[in-house]
């Protein structure tokens, strides 16, 4: 731990104890496409909101979460104490996000709020308004990745994001990095500090057994698998690529799904056909509660193979059961596994085959690794040390107002 890093803990540490005797904040959420994020299509960023949002109204705070039609079927008004505000919003792929991200940035200028917080590059380009316009409120922004990167974009979006890296640390009061890469980035590229938060993850504490397993075909601790939505940046191309060639009987679950847009719906047909012909590999589709649980407690690694990421939940959720995870070697990946999990070079066919065949045969250290996986997810990565940071990092802004 630097000295930096300590400084940091300690000032969290005094901030909450002195603040407990506060008022209780109002904090308002934006840029998420809905909660709970079972039902609205959504990934990395409305996980992280859910949780973060329930666990501080639990805390007694009172607050809000903007979230789109299509993400809150039901009209739903109340989600576990938290208020949801539904917005109208154009769905496209380039639309979808800007134009609810700016009727809520107006919507919000309208109500009480201590806290206005942005998830997201994109969403950050519009934090300027509740920042000029809302001057008694404090504006924060998580920086969950380089969306940039993501190969789904044209040239223009790719234009807009970087532009929203540039915003996420210099419109709001304080800027979140999920990761540690993402927090040296604002520091050498922007020279604007940002404050390390990461994603969390609940440590299961029961056996959550291997019913749903049949339904799939699948045996415990007989496949590997994949976990994430169906977009070129994860490349789970790669991930089939590289498992035709491994000699094993074990399978391959491809778990996860298509958005309703041609770019995703084009790449699920990819790999689809790619995975023709070997009996190995399985399509599970979206899955998520008992079903989920079930198919990463009892996998024997998961591959995660993503070309670009923030900070990945299905590799922290993967770590909690105590599974192996075989990553690509991107910074964001390579700072999560602490020795627990195995790497290979990014997009490298080859080396991931033979980092596979190598597991395969060697059971002993997938499970020694998957052991560590989730003592490191317990120590660095649990919700309740997400929410104590960024509570403390609230308060410290309402402190000086």
């Amino acid at each position: 731990m630097t000295c930096i890093d300590v400084t940091e803990v300690y000032f969290r540490a005094k901030i909450i104890q002195e603040s407990r005797k506060l008022i209780k904040m109002r904090i308002s959420i934006i840029g998420c496409k809905g909660i709970p994020a079972a039902l609205s299509l959504g990934g990395g960023i409305e996980t992280h909101v859910e949780e973060l949002a329930t666990r501080l109204v639990g805390r007694g705070h009172k607050v809000t979460v903007y979230v789109r039609p299509y993400a809150n079927p039901r009209r739903l008004k109340f989600y576990k104490g938290v208020r949801l505000i539904t917005l109208p919003t154009i769905r496209s792929k380039n639309l979808d996000t800007i134009t609810h991200t700016l009727l809520s940035s107006v919507h919000v200028l309208f109500r009480r709020a201590d806290i206005v917080h942005y998830h997201g590059v994109g969403p950050s380009t519009l934090s300027w308004i509740p920042r000029f316009f809302k001057p008694r409120a404090k504006v924060v922004v998580t920086f969950h990745s380089r969306d940039r990167f993501h190969e789904k974009w044209g040239w223009f979006a790719k234009m807009y994001l970087a532009l929203g890296e540039w915003t996420s640390v210099v419109f709001p009061d304080a800027t979140i990095a999920v990761s540690h890469s993402i927090q040296i980035l604002c520091r050498s590229k922007f020279k604007r500090f940002a404050w390390y938060i990461p994603n969390g993850v609940d440590i299961p504490s029961a056996d959550v057994g291997h019913e749903d397993l049949k339904l799939f075909g699948l045996e415990p601790n007989k496949y590997f698998f994949t976990l994430c939505r169906f977009i070129p940046h994860k490349a789970i191309d790669d991930a089939i690529r590289a498992f035709r060639l491994v000699e094993t009987d074990m399978k391959l679950a491809i778990v996860g799904f298509s958005a309703k847009n041609r770019k995703e719906q084009d790449y699920e047909e990819y790999i689809r056909k790619l995975a023709h012909g070997d009996p190995r590999i399985v399509f599970t589709g979206k899955q998520t509660g008992e079903t989920l649980k079930q198919l990463t407690a009892n996998a024997y690694a998961l591959i995660h193979a993503s070309r670009s990421e923030g900070l990945a939940f299905s590799i922290l959720e993967t770590m909690s059961y105590g599974r192996l995870v075989v990553m690509s070697d991107i910074p964001e990946n390579l700072e999560l596994i602490d020795h627990s999990g195995v790497a290979y070079k990014v997009g490298d066919i080859g080396a991931l085959r033979d980092t596979l065949q190598w597991l395969v045969n060697d059971p002993k250290i997938v499970r020694e690794r998957g052991q560590r996986a989730r003592e490191v997810a317990m120590r660095l990565y649990s919700w309740n040390s997400v929410v104590n940071r960024t509570e403390a990092l609230y308060y410290s802004l309402i402190h000086t107002k």
